[in-house]
């Protein structure tokens, strides 16, 4: 995975190393607590909103962070009820 990771960020000119570990988690929780689908679309939305944030891995980190929090809470407040698209 680092060699694609690696390659994905030279070919979209990228510069900037992030906590992968932290991004995998946040991913894991937002398909396992709200579904599958949302999993890759809220990578995205936290990319986005790190950039408009000024970009940087501390950026990226905090809405990682407030994404995990919101999809854990999504799953607290919903109890066992499934997740419709």
């Amino acid at each position: 995975m680092k060699k694609w990771i690696a390659a994905a960020k030279a070919e979209l000119d990228i510069d900037l190393d992030v906590d992968v570990a932290e991004l995998l988690d946040m991913t894991k929780v937002v398909a396992h607590e709200v579904a599958r689908p949302a999993a890759p679309l809220t990578s995205f939305l936290v990319g986005y909103a790190a950039a408009q944030a000024g970009g940087g891995p501390e950026a990226v980190a905090e809405a990682s962070r407030k994404v995990t929090a919101l999809a854990e809470r999504w799953a607290a407040e919903r109890g066992d009820e499934p997740e419709s698209s």
